[in-house]
């Protein structure tokens, strides 16, 4: 979960450069520059003490409208097309066949080609889908239904089909590799989208079975049969969605871990064949698994035993081809887009065929696109740069857990014996993947999508009990995000987060830390957080914590939830700050930890204003100008539901209001929006 000062002739002649190459889709043969600290964003006339967001990023908004084929638009958006742009050269030269490619090159130039080749895509039309729905289509009985499952679970990971499985540490013994069962089988972005019992879900849950109907009617059915086909898969579907958790819920670990014994799950979902599953599948359970939600995975076998055969089949034919319809023709992503992109988000235009063909090469072949990413754009001079203000960052944790006044010594110990197992990673991996054993062919995008997923589940499969990887990442080096992992007790920077305009080394340090800096700071505070403060050093699920410290914990984390429940997304929809606490509190937490390693970096310096900012406002608004941001009512309305992060100009002003060092930057009034009276300031580390 994901992330600007130069003078201003100089900013001028980089947007001059800039903007003719953004206007042509084109690929990038270099990255266009943009400073961390761009004066350009900024709306001067606003006033920073009432709404910093504004001040830093009102010129931004303005000028930056989001595209037609976007449902939001944002500094890290932003970012991220760039980078595929310049993935897109990568792409073609590598798909260009010459005998100097190396084999690695030649095997994502030749992913990319087919993926490319839309005559191709469209002349297949549903054929490759063909024997798979044949396959449902000749399904006698519900003991047949496993080892379909697990075929198609195999190869079709995105699908809806009912649940999904897969690997992962064991929460409370993380040198463990497990086996788990999770919960799915939405077509909808979440579980509330069928309970709730207002207009605008009734609308949805409507134009939902209006698609649904839509696409088995090009897989081959009537429009009769098919609206009383999708009829069925909204009412199986709702069932489904009753029995699973809310994503408030979702976020306490101890509520998606229930180790069980592969044997008990014939008790929770009777007559269904496991062992044909997991023999589809590809790989068997140790002496235990982890079922992340036994109520839902109960009400699956309700399912089996209460609907019609005719029904089932169905909704298995509509999970996956809804699962697989980008990768079909025109018709399936046409009508695919329609709903997901185009009603439930807001989105004017499909994207161009190119971002959809690197962004599956990304996925399906990250680490070998990673390295070409690499090698090119990130130099080993940023990533030492980026490692020191990452030391910087966890020194100043340590000061802050030693100076805590609310927490006891004992549960300090255990805090700075986990800060100090934190692993740093940072750039790209240290050892690369080796894709050696998949095969890619040209003229055959459909073939390829299912043999990379299919290498992946078996690459995932094969580390079941296992010693745990403790080197490995869950992002691709150009992904322009970042991420903790409580499991692996990690912090995870790509280089695609570590440049311009969110890292800049070719300006000072006040914007850098301001904005890479709190986003190192979030991270690492995400161990400490409501949620990863539950995991110890070594990433195993534990109470670590004096029932006393805890208690203050909690008072603490209240404080910033009941803050943020308070803003208003969209129309009359305020934030769920149960939801978001987490990175919430990490925001906060990022930034008071970014503000003292800047200090501490700069304790010998003389720092001197640009830009007319001082060096302490050029910090605040390097933080803010990392969130600039622009998006659709429809997608605010459906993050509201799902995004565990609050908008952007919430997650600025919501954390400077917190902290009186903003205040003293820019001499904010007393009365001013964004200051707070002493005694509601939220403290939590």
């Amino acid at each position: 979960m994901t992330l600007r000062a130069a003078r201003a002739a100089v900013l001028v002649l980089s947007l001059a450069a800039v903007l003719p190459a953004l206007a042509e889709d084109t690929p990038f043969t270099e990255l266009p520059y943009t400073p961390s600290l761009d004066p350009t964003a900024m709306d001067r006339a606003a006033d920073p003490c009432q709404d910093l967001y504004q001040y830093s990023c009102g010129g931004w908004m303005k000028n930056n409208p989001i595209p037609g084929d976007q449902a939001s638009w944002s500094v890290y958006g932003k970012l991220y097309q760039e980078n595929q742009r310049y993935l897109w050269g990568i792409l073609q030269d590598a798909a260009k066949p010459s005998p100097s490619r190396t084999p690695t090159q030649q095997k994502i130039g030749d992913f990319f080609d087919a993926c490319m080749d839309v005559d191709a895509v469209e002349k297949a039309g549903s054929a490759p889908i063909a024997a798979d729905l044949q396959k449902i289509a000749d399904m006698k009985s519900i003991g047949e239904l496993g080892r379909l499952l697990g075929g198609f679970h195999a190869k079709v990971p995105s699908s809806g089909l009912f649940f999904g499985s897969g690997v992962e540490q064991d929460a409370k013994e993380s040198s463990q590799q497990i086996m788990a069962i999770y919960s799915g089988g939405l077509g909808l972005p979440d579980r509330d989208y069928y309970v709730k019992d207002d207009d605008k879900s009734k609308e949805t849950r409507a134009k939902y079975v209006e698609h649904v109907a839509k696409m088995l009617e090009l897989t081959g059915d009537t429009p009769e049969a098919a609206k009383a086909g999708a009829a069925a898969v909204l009412r199986i579907e709702t069932a489904l969605a009753k029995a699973s958790l809310t994503r408030v819920e979702r976020r306490d670990p101890y509520k998606i871990y229930h180790r069980t014994a592969p044997a008990k799950l014939k008790t929770i979902v009777p007559g269904f064949d496991w062992e044909g599953y997991f023999s589809a599948v590809g790989g068997r359970p140790g002496a235990w698994l982890n079922v992340s939600q036994p109520v839902f995975l109960t009400e699956v076998g309700a399912r089996l035993k209460a609907e019609p055969l005719a029904d089932l089949k169905t909704y298995l034919r509509w999970a996956y081809v809804s699962g697989n319809a980008d990768f079909l023709s025109k018709a399936f992503i046409d009508e695919h887009f329609a709903f997901y992109r185009g009603y439930l988000r807001g989105v004017k235009e499909a994207q161009p065929r190119w971002k959809k063909c690197v962004g599956w090469v990304d996925g399906e072949l990250g680490e070998a696109l990673g390295k070409e990413f690499t090698d090119r754009a990130f130099p080993p001079t940023t990533k030492a740069k980026t490692v020191a203000m990452t030391n910087l960052i966890v020194a100043a944790m340590k000061q802050r857990i030693q100076g805590l006044d609310w927490m006891s010594p004992k549960t300090k110990a255990q805090a700075l014996e986990k800060l100090t197992k934190i692993r740093n990673k940072v750039g790209y991996p240290d050892v690369w993947r080796d894709y050696g054993s998949l095969s890619v062919k040209r003229g055959d995008f459909f073939g390829n999508v299912m043999r990379a997923n299919l290498f992946e589940n078996k690459r995932q499969l094969a580390k079941i009990g296992k010693p745990v990887d403790r080197g490995e990442w869950g992002m691709t080096p150009p992904t322009v995000n970042a991420y903790y992992n409580p499991s692996m007790n990690d912090i995870n920077f790509p280089a695609g987060v570590l440049m311009p305009p969110l890292y800049d080394t070719r300006l000072d340090d006040a914007p850098n830390y301001g904005n890479t800096g709190s986003t190192i700071g979030h991270e690492l505070t995400h161990g400490f957080d409501d949620e990863g403060r539950q995991f110890d050093g070594d990433g195993n699920l534990r109470d670590w914590w004096t029932k006393q410290d805890a208690d203050e914990f909690e008072k603490r984390a209240t404080c910033v939830r009941d803050q943020y429940s308070g803003y208003v997304i969209v129309d009359d929809i305020k934030i769920t700050g149960k939801l978001t606490s987490g990175e919430d509190i990490a925001d906060l937490g990022g930034t008071i930890l970014a503000w003292a390693a800047w200090k501490e970096a700069t304790k010998s310096m003389t720092l001197a204003p640009a830009d007319g900012l001082t060096p302490e406002q050029r910090f605040f608004v390097g933080l803010a100008q990392w969130a600039c941001e622009n998006q659709r009512p429809e997608n605010l309305r459906v993050n509201a539901a799902i995004n565990p992060h609050s908008p952007g100009r919430y997650r600025i002003n919501g954390v400077v209001a917190n902290m009186p060092e903003f205040a003293n930057a820019f001499q904010c009034k007393a009365d001013a929006a964004l200051v707070k009276k002493p005694e509601s300031v939220c403290k939590v580390w």
